[in-house]
């Protein structure tokens, strides 16, 4: 059994050690694809994502009540502007426990239309209400931009006063970097609309990002017994249990929790993403560069 898990793992090495820089333009294609894709996007639709009413103002309204999501649909989307219903279960029974209208329209009109609908008013005991307006939505945008911003600026600054080389913190910079372009097309490509816990939710992307490129990245410059090799794969063995471990609890409260709380499935869709994507760009993307780094720092040392 030992030995043929050597036997496994020196066919890998040997086959890593040949075509590690191919295996580089997978993810460089993909990051071209999705950039080009964004692009793209915000050409046609005036902006790079698609947002729902927190990010671009409007009307919430949640109906405390059973009502036909497929007849209120059909009755008032001609009536209110940008409407989207959210059916809210309970988590044991999957009986309806209410409803959420989101619209782009003012309150005073969605709320004519609903209880025109209904039949009845809705008041404080039935329903909740709330309004955003649209200069507010997008200042907080903007923010929310900036302190993503500033949340790479700090990043790249720490890594490398960590490892005081271009290289290898460009790796986990971008590594990082292709992991928000990556999610975000997939988010657009699905037409998932995002709110503010998304943008919160790419934040805490960025550090589940960092976290395996700099723990491969230490153990590559930092450890000096083993080989290269033996080192990526030490890290990778550690790492790959962090990112499984995450993704799967993140996966389970996105099946528990999320039907209960649109704001946390947006958040948990988001993380589960962004994983997947992290494996892809830590394991290909920043391996090739930082083992391209230490070779080609190897072979100076040499001559």
């Amino acid at each position: 059994m030992t030995e043929n898990r050597t036997n496994i793992k020196n066919k890998v090495s040997k086959f890593h050690d040949k075509y590690y820089k191919h295996l580089l333009l997978i993810p460089l294609l993909l990051l071209v694809f999705c950039g080009i894709y964004l692009v793209s996007f915000n050409s046609s639709h005036g902006d790079f994502i698609y947002k729902d009413i927190t990010l671009t103002g409007g009307t919430s309204i949640t109906i405390f009540e059973q009502v036909d999501l497929i007849d209120l649909t059909n009755s008032i989307s001609e009536q209110l502007d940008g409407v989207i219903i959210r059916e809210v279960s309970d988590l044991v029974t999957g009986k309806q426990k209410a409803i959420t209208i989101e619209t782009t329209s003012d309150l005073d009109s969605a709320k004519e239309v609903l209880e025109s609908y209904l039949g009845h008013k809705l008041d404080e005991k039935n329903s909740s209400f709330e309004f955003t307006g649209s200069a507010l939505s997008q200042d907080f945008f903007r923010q929310l931009l900036i302190a993503i911003l500033l949340a790479f600026i700090f990043m790249a600054l720490v890594v490398f006063l960590i490892f005081r080389s271009v290289v290898p913190s460009f790796a986990i910079v971008l590594s990082a970097f292709a992991d928000i372009i990556m999610t975000l097309t997939v988010f657009n490509i699905l037409g998932i609309q995002l709110s503010t816990a998304g943008i919160v939710a790419f934040l805490m992307l960025i550090g589940y990002s960092v976290d395996t490129d700099i723990l491969l990245t230490n153990r590559v410059l930092k450890r000096h017994e083993g080989s290269l090799n033996s080192k990526i794969y030490s890290a990778f063995k550690t790492g790959i249990t962090m990112n499984l471990t995450s993704f799967v609890a993140i996966l389970l409260a996105l099946l528990i929790v999320g039907p209960l709380s649109h704001t946390l499935s947006i958040i948990f869709i988001v993380l589960a993403i962004g994983l997947l994507f992290d494996l892809l760009n830590t394991w290909i993307t920043n391996v090739s560069i930082l083992k391209w780094y230490v070779i080609r720092k190897e072979n100076k040392n040499e001559n």
